[in-house]
Order: C-alpha cells, then sequence, then structure tokens
C-alpha cells in the first residue's frame, strides 16, 4: 500500500488554510499549475505551513520539476520533525537524502489509521493480497519437516492490522495476541472476536515490555510488516528475545537483487536476500525455510518477495 498524501495539518491561519485548500481544488480539476502557484503563495504566507510545503512538493513531482519537489519537501521535513507527511521518504525517492530513512511512528500510525477503513477491500480486492496464507502455507511445510504437530500454543500477530492474518492462523494456535502501531486497525481486528489479547503499540516497544514480562509465543509472526521497517536487525532480535524454545518467527518481506534494504518508489522496503540471511543468524534463529513468493500484485504485475520461517534453540 503506497501513500497517497498527508491528512490536512492546519497551519492555525484561516486564510492559508483556504488558500490551501483551493489549492487542492485546482489539483483535482488538473490544474497542476495552478494548484502550484496557489500552494506557493500559501507557504509565503505561512511560512511554517509544513502540509502546504509538503503538498506543494507533490505537484512539483507531478509536473516533472524535481529540484523545486526537493526543494519543498525539505522545507516540509525540517518543519515537520516527526515527519508525519513522510517527506523524509519522498527525499529519498527522488535521490536526496538519506538513501533509506526510517519511518517514523507519526507517519506509520497516520498512514495506517487513514485507510484502516479501505485497507481489506483495497488488499484482498484490488492487489490479490495472500501474505496471511502464504505464511500460514510455509509455517506448515517448516513444521512438517522437523515431524512437529500442527497445533501450536501461543502466537503474536505482529503489526497484526484488521486482523487477516489472524484468521489465517487462529485454527493453529491455542492463544492469539496482535499488536498494531494503529487504534483503527486494532478497533477493525477486535470487532472480529479472533483475539485473545490486543494492544496498540510501537512493535519495538511492545517486544521489549513482552521480554522483561518474560512472555513468550510458539510463534511470532510479521505478514507484509517488515516493508514498513527499513532495519530488521533490531526487530528481529527482539522477536526472537520472546520466542519460546523451538519457538518459531514466520514474516514476509519484498526482495530485490541487491543487498540491505532499498526504498522502492512504492514508499515500502525491500530485503536483499543475503542481508536478511545474516540477520536472522545475528538473532540466533535457525533458517527453517525460505522460498520466494509474491505476496500482492502491483500495477498488474507480481511483486517479488521472501517467505521466512525460522527456529529458536530448543532447551
Amino acid at each position: 500500500m503506497a501513500d497517497t498524501g498527508p491528512l490536512f495539518v492546519s497551519s492555525g491561519d484561516i486564510i492559508a488554510d483556504r488558500r490551501y485548500k483551493w489549492a487542492l481544488d485546482h489539483a483535482g480539476r488538473g490544474d497542476l499549475t495552478g494548484a502550484a502557484d496557489v500552494l506557493a503563495q500559501t507557504v509565503q504566507l505561512a511560512p511554517r505551513f509544513a502540509t502546504a510545503w509538503f503538498a506543494l512538493g507533490a505537484i512539483r513531482d507531478r509536473l516533472g520539476d524535481r529540484d523545486g519537489a526537493i526543494a519543498a519537501f525539505g522545507q516540509a521535513r525540517d518543519l515537520d520533525l516527526d515527519d508525519y507527511h513522510g517527506a523524509r521518504l519522498q527525499l529519498a525517492r527522488l535521490g536526496a537524502g538519506e538513501a533509506a530513512p526510517a519511518m517514523t511512528q507519526a507517519y506509520v500510525r497516520r498512514l495506517f489509521e487513514q485507510y484502516a477503513g479501505s485497507f481489506e477491500t483495497t488488499l484482498t480486492g484490488h492487489l490479490s493480497y495472500r501474505g496471511p496464507a502464504i505464511l500460514r502455507d510455509a509455517v506448515e511445510q517448516a513444521m512438517r519437516a522437523a515431524g512437529r504437530p500442527m497445533r501450536l500454543g501461543a502466537m503474536l500477530d505482529l503489526g497484526c492490522g484488521t486482523g487477516l492474518c489472524g484468521a489465517a492462523f487462529r485454527p493453529l494456535v491455542g492463544r492469539l495476541v496482535g499488536v498494531d502501531l494503529a487504534e483503527a486497525m486494532i478497533a477493525q481486528a477486535e470487532a472480529k472476536g479472533l483475539y485473545d489479547r490486543l494492544v496498540t503499540a510501537e512493535l519495538k516497544d511492545f517486544l521489549a515490555a513482552e521480554s522483561a514480562a518474560r512472555e513468550n509465543y510458539h510463534i511470532v509472526a510479521a505478514a507484509d510488516v517488515f516493508v514498513y521497517v527499513n532495519d530488521l536487525a533490531p526487530v528481529i532480535a527482539a522477536a526472537a528475545r520472546v520466542l519460546a524454545p523451538d519457538g518459531v518467527l514466520a514474516f514476509t518481506v519484498e526482495t530485490h537483487s541487491g543487498g540491505g534494504a532499498k526504498l522502492l518508489p512504492t514508499l515500502r522496503f525491500a530485503h536483499g536476500e543475503t542481508s536478511l540471511r545474516a540477520t536472522i543468524a545475528a538473532a540466533g534463529l535457525t533458517l527453517c525455510h525460505f522460498g520466494e513468493a509474491s505476496i500482492r500484485t502491483e500495477n498488474g504485475a507480481p511483486v517479488p518477495g521472501h517467505v521466512v520461517v525460522a527456529s529458536s534453540p530448543p532447551l
């Protein structure tokens, strides 16, 4: 799911806010040049109006004005330290600044709060999303190969969203816990009645708290979650610390032919195979399954990815 723009954040100036909305009206009618002109006037009137700077960057980008877009996105970044709008990601996409900057909590929360209502329809209806089914098949395959029973104890669904992954795994687990950064996503998941516990929290913070409380899980799953994480080492290491002996970490990622993390034009991260394998080994986990898998389509074409299952050491 690519981000299509920021939610409106007022400048505090009624006139500037009105000009911003007029600019969006121009853009909606296809008058991008007019929209850019009005936005340029808007930021002159309210120079600390981060939302207008971000919109100006987006319009200039659509007009092919790369330098102008970079200048506007740079202003939005500098004025919005939480990067609520994702200006740092847009700058990276345009080849300016850090190549693969971390997504801030404010940005990710805003993104998924914004899309919670249409999330499932978009994924399953338009993007042929099949991450949970692919992940479950990989886990079952790995367990059969190890001669382990198909029934597991407790499962942690990282970035549970609306509960698509939880629904796929619920028949296999005795207890299901979900965590997500967006309250609107948690509300959707709660309505399904699948989870024994749901928590709104950032993933690494939640995993640290679970580890401190000596909570552990027989399976930790992350379906289409790590595409929003640039550095997987901390979160995979944190997940490993909450695994029970012989526990399983299972996740999907998008991938690319190089190494490390790469920011895609979709504003999601792809992770190279070599770095994935090294990160799993560094967390003290053993690979059980590492396969190619496309969990969604984009513009009618399958998106290359991996499905990964790794286990913690036995007692």
